[in-house]
């Protein structure tokens, strides 16, 4: 369809293999100028019904009788194909986060491949235990597991990440038998959309891959969580929709893999190496606008260096390069929705009224362009603040951290600690030693020392507290998605 001059996308619902219209439409908004690119065909309770129907067909038919090496060359052809079509998904997840198109390519949509690769590869070299038992009467047994799939899992997805998180969770689903109904976040709808069009090529059958489209509460994502042949979900989000879910589907005691917020934090020692940490620091707090779960936004910096730490984060943080996502320049584009914008300045309001010192930043940027009709935020340093301040306290999702000083080691744990959350650290310091004793002594899933957002696929990944619950990641991901069943047979 045409809205003025521009052609505006008709987005639909993807269900055993074809794509559904729903009875109501609504916009997908591009954030960095406010324009509608899109049309959103939402999808209603009769719709999430069929999608759950065709996913449960499908895990009864060929994908189900399918063998674990034809399922991993499958996945395989998929990761293929998504990279066959790069530039696509790159304009489709670029249009629909404002993101720049530098980190687009760089992340985003080489790890959505990636993900296909890695958990192809691992179904097929993953084993499980055996034991042989001796019996009471001095004879034995064998004891050995074998995985089966869950049946149908309800995935959604924030929209941050829209495909690289998406790919996490539909890829080891997927490779361990599972059928998958997918909701994607309604601020994002495009490249759950496109990945269906690749899951056709690739050869996945019909029904085993499909896409509701809608919002949570009384709509698509509710609909999903609340059906009766879902047989798990796993969500990435905020942790009051997590906690709403798993309300939702405690009545079937059904498993739940959540990966919810943050207020992580990174500790810088004095004997650190300073640029690399300036570096490191500046891209946890900033990078793609700091909407990321992993992004640190308290940093406690040990006393001695303090002074010279802020100012060099400050220049860090003017120095980066706001403007159009297509541009190779743009290293920071817009929040994600106007709604977005509107929280993350409530909170630069708030952390003024708190007492806080404003070191850089504090604002909306102005361009004197289609810009300015965007969702666009200055990145920002606080300092000053106590440790009881709710801007230390509560997430705020945006490209903004608190600053604060430490004397001891046994302080800057005490601080990082200190928060419902648990979610990441980082740890910066060439003492060897003191990185290990303080990464053990974090309460979060995952801890870097002198780096950050550095992941090997492998490894569990997942939050304590109101970060979430279970792991995900190699071995961790396919026992989630898989039932172990273990035989036993008296010799």
């Amino acid at each position: 369809m045409r809205r003025g001059s521009r052609l505006v996308k008709f987005i639909q619902n993807y269900i055993d293999g074809k794509f559904v219209p729903g009875s109501h439409e609504f916009a997908d908004v591009n954030p960095a100028d406010g324009t509608v690119i899109a049309q959103v065909t939402e999808a209603d309770r009769d719709l999430v019904d069929a999608a759950v129907v065709a996913a449960r067909k499908a895990s009864q038919g060929e994908w189900g009788r399918l063998g674990v090496r034809e399922r991993a060359a499958r996945l395989h052809r998929v990761a293929d194909a998504i990279e066959a079509r790069f530039d696509c998904f790159v304009a489709a997840e670029v249009a629909d986060t404002g993101k720049p198109v530098s980190l687009a390519k760089k992340l985003d949509i080489p790890r959505a491949a990636a993900n296909f690769r890695i958990f192809a590869d691992l179904i097929k070299a993953a084993g499980l235990e055996s034991f042989q038992t001796e019996t009471p009467d001095g004879k034995n047994a064998l004891n050995y597991a074998v995985r089966t799939p869950l049946g149908v899992v309800g995935i959604i997805t924030p929209w941050n990440l829209p495909l690289l998180l998406l790919t996490w969770k539909v890829a080891p689903a997927l490779a361990c038998g599972n059928t998958v109904v997918v909701k994607p976040s309604e601020e994002t709808p495009a490249t759950a959309t496109l990945l269906a069009e690749v899951m056709q090529e690739a050869g996945i059958p019909n029904g085993v891959y499909n896409v509701v489209h809608g919002f949570g509460p009384n709509s698509a994502g509710e609909f999903l969580t609340q059906h009766p042949d879902v047989s798990a979900v796993t969500f990435t989000g905020e942790s009051q929709t997590g906690a709403a879910i798993m309300k939702t589907v405690a009545a079937g005691v059904k498993p739940v893999s959540f990966e919810l917020g943050g207020k992580n934090a990174g500790i810088v020692f004095a004997d650190c190496d300073f640029e690399e940490t300036i570096n490191g620091i500046s891209d946890a707090v900033f990078l793609n606008t700091g909407q990321v779960c992993l992004c640190a936004e308290r940093v406690y910096v040990e006393r001695r260096i303090f002074d010279r730490f802020v100012d060099g984060l400050k220049q860090k943080a003017e120095g980066l390069k706001l403007g159009s996502p297509l541009e190779p320049v743009t290293n920071v584009g817009p929040l994600i929705s106007k709604q977005h914008r509107e929280k993350v300045l409530s909170y630069y309001k708030l952390a003024r009224e708190e007492g806080a010192e404003v070191v850089t930043g504090g604002g909306v940027p102005s361009f004197k362009s289609s810009l300015d009709n965007g969702f666009f935020i200055q990145p920002t340093i606080f300092a000053g603040l106590s440790e009881s301040a709710r801007c230390v306290k509560e997430e705020i999702f945006g490209p903004v951290c608190h600053i604060a000083p430490f004397d001891t080691e046994e302080e800057a744990v005490h601080m990082a600690n200190d928060t419902k959350y648990g979610l990441a650290a980082s740890i910066w310091t060439t003492n060897l030693k003191r990185g290990h004793r303080v990464a053990q002594q974090m309460n979060v899933g995952i801890t870097w020392v002198n780096c950050w957002f550095l992941r090997d696929l492998r490894t569990p990944f997942g939050g304590v507290g109101l970060s979430g619950i279970g792991r995900e990641g190699g071995v961790h991901s396919l026992n989630f998605y898989s039932e172990l069943n273990n035989i036993c047979i008296r010799l």
